[in-house]
C-alpha cells in the first residue's frame, strides 16, 4: 500500500471557547482555534485535504503565542513547493467555510465531498451559518456516498454529526494508519481515559458522539481538525 506524508499548513487562526470544541465543557475558556490546510505528498497527485478561510485572520500576537507561523494559502503552498494551480484534488472533511473557501483558485482540482454535505451546503438550514451556497461553483465536484477509497492509501470515512456530511480522512503512513478528523475537535476531545468528547458543535449530537468513537479507535496517528500542536508540525509522521 502506498505510503503518505502529511504536512500541516496553518493557513489562519480564531479565537473562540473551548466549549465550542467539546460538548458541555471547559465554557469560558479562550482558545486559539487554528485553520489548517493539509498537503499529502507522497503520491503522484497532489492532494490536499481543505483549503481553509478566504480571508486571512490573524490576531495580533499569534504566531508567537502559539509557536508557528501563519501564512496565507498561497504562501503556505509555497512552502511545499506547489501554486494552486497544481493541486489535483482536494478532499473535504465538510464544507463549513473555514474548510473549503480557496477551492476556487486549485483551477485544475477534483474536489471530492459527501453527497449528503453537498446537498445541505446548497440548501442549509438557517440554524447553521456556516456554508456559502455558491462555493464551490467554479469547481470540479465529485460526489462520495459513505465510506470510500479515493486512492491507494487514501480513504475517507463517512463521520457525521458535526456536520450532515462529514468524512474524515485516513492516510497510510510509515507510522501506521493517520486519521484527519471529519469534524471539528482538538486535544481536549481526546482524554486518556474514557470516550471521546463530542464536538461542542454539531448538527446531530448523537451521531457526533458515534462518529468521534469509531474515529478514535480506527487511528494509529490521530489528527484533531483544529488542534494547536498539529501546526507545529512539518510532517506527520
Amino acid at each position: 500500500m502506498q505510503n503518505y506524508v502529511i504536512h500541516p499548513l496553518v493557513v489562519g487562526i480564531n479565537e473562540t471557547d473551548q466549549g465550542v470544541m467539546t460538548y458541555l465543557r471547559d465554557y469560558g475558556k479562550r482558545i486559539y482555534l487554528p485553520i489548517y490546510v493539509f498537503y499529502l505528498s507522497g503520491g503522484d497527485k497532489n492532494i490536499l485535504v481543505d483549503t481553509g478561510l478566504e480571508q486571512f485572520v490573524v490576531p495580533d500576537g499569534a504566531e508567537e503565542e502559539c509557536g508557528f507561523k501563519i501564512l496565507e494559502f498561497e504562501d503556505a503552498l509555497a512552502t511545499v513547493d506547489l501554486k494552486p494551480e497544481d493541486i489535483d484534488i482536494i478532499i473535504h472533511t465538510h464544507l463549513h467555510n473555514d474548510h473549503c473557501e480557496n477551492d476556487y483558485k486549485c483551477t485544475g482540482a477534483q474536489v471530492y465531498v459527501q453527497k449528503r454535505e453537498l446537498g445541505f451546503m446548497q440548501n442549509p438550514h438557517p440554524v447553521d451559518h456556516r456554508y456559502y451556497p455558491d462555493v464551490l461553483d467554479d469547481n470540479k465536484i465529485i460526489e462520495i456516498d459513505g465510506d470510500a477509497t479515493i486512492f491507494d492509501g487514501i480513504d475517507v470515512i463517512f463521520s457525521p454529526g458535526h456536520s450532515v456530511g462529514g468524512q474524515s480522512v485516513a492516510v497510510n503512513t510509515a507510522g501506521g494508519k493517520a486519521i484527519i478528523t471529519g469534524f471539528c475537535c482538538n486535544h481536549k476531545n481526546f482524554p486518556t481515559t474514557g470516550p471521546a468528547i463530542a464536538p461542542g458543535v454539531h448538527i446531530d449530537l448523537t451521531e457526533a458522539y458515534d462518529s468521534i468513537q469509531k474515529i478514535k479507535q480506527m487511528a494509529d496517528i490521530l489528527i484533531p481538525l483544529h488542534d494547536l500542536s498539529i501546526g507545529r508540525m512539518k510532517s506527520i509522521p
